[in-house]
């Protein structure tokens, strides 16, 4: 969804409106805009008010947000797939499909939430619509080769499944659920009390069909009437290279199943990378310490530099190199996750000092320190003489 219009701009706020601003300004562009409300621009209107939705419903998740502000409107771009990519999903996150309110639903019920009444009739059935599934959360542990290479894990997953016997419905095969005949299918049970005030009403949720609005008299055998059956998932998830650590790759429609008809939820997976003996990260960059001689810092050398990968870079040090010295290969780092950007490979050289050395080696050094007018180290006599 390239070219996406930034959500802070779309909602007017600054990158650090705190969450009552955020919903402030939703609120006040959400009943400016409302469909119901521009009867004859209702086309624009549903396009704008599309737009400040997707835009709160990011910035209001604080793991959303976050994930937004790293990676921007478009989110990670360039793995190949579908829409977007397979990890092109909207918000700054890691998503195997695109989200967004492809289906607007009840919108009554969307502004009614807020404002306590709205435009239209229907703002009195939003919990009888469908509903989303539950959000569900895991971790994968990968090697910091994973992380620089990209790579292909399978994770094992037990979650909630829409039942395959009666199709989430909870019914035995060949029945469906009735209307509850107490409510009447709206899930609540008014009821009218007289008080010194005048007359009362509350609403409670229905007791014969514990607001669900339908009943079940012949239920499934194999799910026992939930609609759902608790199952062991193998689900593979395609880890992008450049990904660092604590980083969340989000999978669409791989959470629980919705209720009435409505979408699966999301699986949240959070990147682990174990630390490596050798290497350490610094943003896209790739940091390594390289040993070397007192001979190849004095003389120069041809170095052999392990690379991620695990290839080899050769890279002529010069003469008279110091300890703690850096060098810089380029575009051996990171890949960026939402670019063609590469980072650098950073060396530092760190001279080892000999701690036993033979008398010739001694010597040779002494001979050394002479011709360069060092003072060489005299060996001093004990106290007795």
């Amino acid at each position: 969804m390239a070219g996406k219009r930034d959500y802070y701009e779309v909602l007017g706020v600054s990158k650090n409106a705190t969450d009552e601003e955020l919903k402030k300004a939703y609120r006040k562009l959400a009943k400016k805009y409302h469909p119901d409300a521009n009867p004859d621009n209702k086309k624009e209107a549903e396009a704008k008010f599309k737009e400040i939705n997707e835009a709160y419903e990011t910035l209001s998740d604080s793991q959303k947000r976050r994930m937004y502000d790293q990676f921007g409107p478009d989110g990670p771009q360039g793995f190949g797939g579908g829409a977007g990519g397979p990890f092109g999903g909207q918000g700054g996150y890691y998503s195997y499909t695109t989200s967004g309110f492809d289906d607007f639903g009840d919108l009554g019920d969307i502004f009614s939430s807020f404002f306590g009444g709205g435009f239209g009739s229907r703002n009195s059935r939003a919990h009888q619509g469908p509903t989303k599934g539950a959000d569900l959360k895991a971790s994968i542990d990968i090697t910091f080769e994973d992380a620089y290479l990209g790579c292909e894990k399978e994770i094992l997953l037990t979650r909630n499944e829409t039942c395959t016997h009666c199709h989430g419905s909870g019914a035995k095969p060949g029945t469906s659920p009735e209307t509850c005949q107490v409510c009447h299918g709206t899930g609540t049970v008014t009821q009218v009390q007289t008080t010194i005030l005048g007359q009362m009403q509350t609403q409670r949720t229905c007791s014969n069909c514990h607001g669900t609005g339908k009943v079940i008299k012949e239920v499934c055998e194999e799910c026992k009437g939930k609609g759902t059956i608790r199952k062991q998932a193998r689900i593979k998830v395609k880890v992008p290279a450049g990904i660092d650590d604590n980083q969340t790759i989000v999978l669409r429609n791989e959470g629980e199943p919705g209720a009435k008809g409505g979408p699966k939820g999301d699986l949240y997976i959070v990147i682990r990378i174990k630390k490596h003996s050798i290497f350490t990260r610094k943003g896209d960059k790739v940091l390594c310490d390289i040993p070397i001689t007192f001979t190849q810092a004095t003389l120069g050398a041809d170095l052999e530099i392990p690379m991620v990968d695990g290839s080899k870079e050769t890279y002529r040090i010069p003469e008279g190199t110091q300890s703690g010295t850096k060098f810089t290969i380029r575009n051996k780092g990171f890949k960026s996750v939402n670019g063609s950007y590469q980072g650098d490979y950073i060396f530092t050289v760190q001279v080892q000092v000999p701690k036993r050395l033979s008398k010739e080696q001694r010597d040779l050094l002494l001979q050394l320190a002479k011709t360069m007018n060092e003072q060489p180290p005299v060996k001093k006599k004990g106290i007795f003489g």
